[in-house]
C-alpha cells in the first residue's frame, strides 16, 4: 500500500516529466499504479489537479499552487533524511548530477567509477541536457554549465577554463586544403550550432560570426562530423585536447585566436539551502582537480 508521500513523490514525477507513461518509466512503476495516486490524491483533495487530454497534461492553477507546496514539503522530507545520514564519515544518498553531453562524455564519464570506489554510498543519477535545465523542475542537484552565468539565486563554484580551438581532420583538410587566414574559412564548409546564436561567435579575429554548413544541437554530434571529415568547427579543449593530442584533429588559425571568451568558462551550480550540500561538496571537490579541460 503507498503511503501519502508516495503518491505525492508520483504525482510531482508525473508533472516533471509530461505524462503518466514517462514517470512509470523513470519510477520503475506500472502506470495504472501512477494513475491510482494522482486520483487518489485528487480524490483527497476533492480538486482537479491535472487536466488531461488525449496530447498531454495541464496544471490547474489549484493543482500549480499544491504541485510548488508539494515540492518544499518533499525537499524538508529529504532534508530530515539528510540530517539522519550525518551521523556518517562519509555522505550517502542520491545525487542528480546534469551536463550537456560533451562535457559528460569526455569529462565526467571517466571519473564515475573512481569516484563511486571513494564515495560509495552516494548514488548518482546523471542527465545531459544541452540547454539549461531548471534544477528545481528536474529536479537536478548539481548543474555543470558552460559559458557565462546570469545572475540567479544560484551558488556557483569555478571549475575552470577550457580554450577553444578551431579544428579540422586529416582527411578533410588533405582534401579541401588548409586555411592560412581567417578570411580562407568562407571557402570552407563549417560546422556549427543551431542555439544559441552565440555558440557560432568565434574566437578568431577577423571573425564576427559564422554561417554553419551543417548545424547541430550537441556538441558531440559537431565533434563525431569534424572527425568524420565533414568540415572545420570550433570546439572546447574539454572535448578535443585528446584528439588533437593523438592526431585525429589538427589545430587551425592558431596565430589569429583571441582569449577570454565566455564559452571558456565553466561552473557547478546549485541551491544554497540544498539539503544535499555534503554530496555536493563531494563531488565538486573530487571532479575539479581531475578535469583534463
Amino acid at each position: 500500500m503507498l503511503t501519502r508521500s508516495d503518491d505525492l513523490e508520483i504525482l510531482v514525477n508525473v508533472v516533471d516529466n509530461g505524462s503518466f507513461s514517462q514517470a512509470a518509466d523513470v519510477m520503475g512503476v506500472q502506470v495504472a499504479k501512477v494513475s491510482r495516486a494522482v486520483s487518489r490524491v485528487e480524490r483527497q483533495l476533492g480538486i482537479t489537479i491535472l487536466n488531461r487530454t488525449t496530447r498531454r497534461l495541464e496544471l490547474t492553477e489549484e493543482g500549480k499552487r499544491f504541485v510548488d507546496s508539494v515540492r518544499s514539503g518533499l525537499q524538508h522530507l529529504r532534508q530530515a533524511e539528510e540530517d539522519i545520514s550525518l551521523g556518517s564519515d562519509l555522505p550517502r544518498g542520491k545525487l542528480r548530477v546534469d551536463a550537456a553531453s560533451p562535457f559528460m562524455l569526455n569529462q565526467l564519464v571517466p571519473l564515475i567509477r573512481e569516484f563511486s570506489e571513494a564515495y560509495p554510498d552516494i548514488e548518482l543519477e546523471l542527465t545531459s541536457n544541452e540547454g539549461y535545465v531548471d534544477l528545481l523542475e528536474k529536479r537536478t542537484d548539481v548543474a555543470i554549465r558552460i559559458g557565462r552565468l546570469p545572475d540567479s539565486t544560484l551558488h556557483s563554484s569555478f571549475l575552470g577554463k577550457s580554450s577553444l580551438f578551431v579544428v579540422a581532420a586529416p582527411e578533410y583538410l588533405a582534401r579541401k586544403g588548409i586555411p592560412v587566414t581567417p578570411e580562407e574559412l568562407k571557402q570552407h564548409d563549417i560546422i556549427g550550432f543551431t542555439t544559441p546564436r552565440s555558440l557560432n561567435v568565434w574566437p578568431v579575429e577577423g571573425v564576427d560570426h559564422i554561417e554553419p554548413t551543417i548545424a547541430c544541437s550537441s556538441g558531440e554530434t559537431v565533434r563525431q562530423l569534424v572527425l568524420a571529415g565533414n568540415g572545420i568547427s570550433c570546439l572546447s579543449g574539454y572535448m578535443v585536447k585528446q584528439d588533437i593530442a593523438e592526431g585525429r584533429l589538427i589545430v587551425l588559425l592558431d596565430s589569429y585566436r583571441k582569449e577570454s571568451s565566455d564559452r571558456e568558462l565553466i561552473n557547478a551550480v546549485y541551491y544554497k539551502s540544498s539539503q544535499v550540500a555534503r554530496r555536493i561538496s563531494a563531488f565538486i571537490d573530487f571532479i575539479k582537480p581531475r578535469f583534463t579541460l
